[in-house]
């Protein structure tokens, strides 16, 4: 079985996710295929799991390339976690829209940075998938790379591969709450639907009994609200938690992030992921100026190995399919039917059985309206930025970003015309679909 990394030089996933793999006795013989355009990069990547193989004693083989196509070559299973542009790109995302008073604190699902990273990623991803289809066209994609519901809604709707988008917002979620409560992890069930970043918990137990009627009651802890303070505020006013951080889901509303007073109220708080504005570039930059020193000690054996299991979903999906064992798990995949009162053909997060059959979702029916309705605001958004890419429609674009629910809360329209121009004008070097 060959296995298969393009953005193998995403260093920490990339450790974390090859001990997940080799973690199962099934999986340890496996052929890892690692590939990234950065030689670099690759070359840690190479080291450290080289590293990870000799450290755990397990029997499997390491090729490295930086051509995709040579990587493909007899893979089963295709891992993308990619960053097409780099942190250049990024701050502008960032920083332009910051000119003009859309204030993001991640910028990579929604608003004007994330519409603009799917314009940059979606042609990227779906090269991948072509080359997939002539080179191993039974292989599963696994995408890890964001926006996530955008590039997926692309793959699905132009490519035959079979693609299933993953994340950790909903068990990292869930056991959070399980902290909040005082609960042992094991003792918690739950089901979660809607989209990814904003999908909701549409029940949370504790030994099979409702929680939310203790989880409403430890959120007024202030040690909690203050961290986590958005969602707090949306689980008050709600009636259901969502996934994903308070930073992530501030950009995906008009409530937190339109005026300065909400801002220092809501965001900005303690934990970085709570909000604050531009924390991204502080996670990709300033966070990691020591970060080759830490690669130097991770390839050296100064820093141990956490070969502890992670939730991440995609070695147990790998897994399932090579044992049969099954496994559910929360997975992006396109909505037919699955969430009635979201669109046909959208991009859904929903509860998914795997075995040696595949990939199989759950129906859900439909969602509370109120959470249904405040999907629908992110689609039509996800709907349009994927147009664009493909069509290389520059008037998309603008309505995209016009739609957004924050840039619409604080943006005239002439103001958004403005700001989408002088993105365009900016990163063009990374939109060839588009004419300048």
């Amino acid at each position: 079985m060959k296995i298969t990394f393009i953005g193998a030089g995403s260093l920490g996933f990339f450790r974390r996710l090859t001990c997940d793999i080799l973690s199962f006795p099934d999986l340890n013989g496996c052929t890892l295929s690692l590939m990234d355009i950065d030689e670099k990069r690759l070359g840690y990547s190479v080291k450290i799991a080289e590293r990870i193989l000799r450290e755990g004693n397990y029997t499997a083989k390491i090729e490295y390339t930086t051509e995709r196509k040579k990587a493909l070559e007899g893979a089963d299973f295709v891992i993308v976690a990619i960053l097409h542009g780099g942190i250049e790109v990024i701050s502008k995302d960032i920083n332009i829209p910051l000119k003009y008073g859309v204030e993001q604190c991640i910028g990579d699902t929604l608003g004007p940075g994330g519409v603009f990273r799917a314009l940059r990623t979606i042609p990227v991803m779906l090269d991948i998938c072509k080359d997939m289809e002539e080179i191993c066209p039974d292989a599963l994609l696994l995408n890890y790379t964001n926006p996530m519901a955008m590039l997926c809604w692309a793959m699905n709707k132009y490519s035959k591969i079979k693609v299933i988008g993953l994340c950790h917002s909903v068990q990292g979620t869930s056991e959070l709450l399980a902290k909040y409560i005082g609960a042992d992890y094991k003792d918690i069930t739950y089901k979660v639907a809607g989209i990814n970043h904003q999908a909701w918990f549409l029940e949370f137990k504790w030994k099979g009994k409702d929680a939310y009627p203790i989880l409403r009651e430890k959120i007024n802890d202030k040690s909690i609200y203050e961290k986590d303070t958005t969602r707090c505020e949306m689980f008050k006013h709600l009636g259901y938690f969502v996934t994903e951080s308070s930073g992530h889901n501030s950009e995906y509303n008009p409530w937190f992030r339109k005026r300065k007073d909400l801002l220092l109220k809501y965001t900005n708080k303690l934990d970085m992921w709570n909000g604050e504005t531009g924390f991204i570039l502080k996670l990709y930059g300033t966070d990691r100026e020591n970060y080759e020193e830490q690669l130097k000690d991770m390839v050296s054996g100064k820093e141990p190995i956490d070969f502890t299991r992670t939730h991440e979903y995609g070695s147990y999906i790998i897994n399932s399919i090579t044992t049969g064992d099954l496994f559910v798990f929360n997975g992006n995949v396109e909505n037919r039917g699955l969430i009635e009162n979201l669109p046909y053909g959208s991009i859904v997060e929903v509860p998914c059985l795997v075995d040696e059959n595949g990939i199989q979702p759950t129906y859900i029916g439909k969602l509370p309206t109120h959470l249904a309705s405040i999907n629908r605001s992110n689609i039509a958004v996800q709907e349009l930025a994927v147009e664009a890419a493909l069509t290389g429609d520059k008037q998309k674009v603008f309505y995209a970003i016009a739609l957004d629910p924050l840039t619409s809360a604080v943006l005239s329209l002439e103001e958004i015309s403005l700001m989408v121009n002088e993105m365009f004008d900016a990163e063009k070097e990374w939109l060839p679909q588009f004419k300048f």
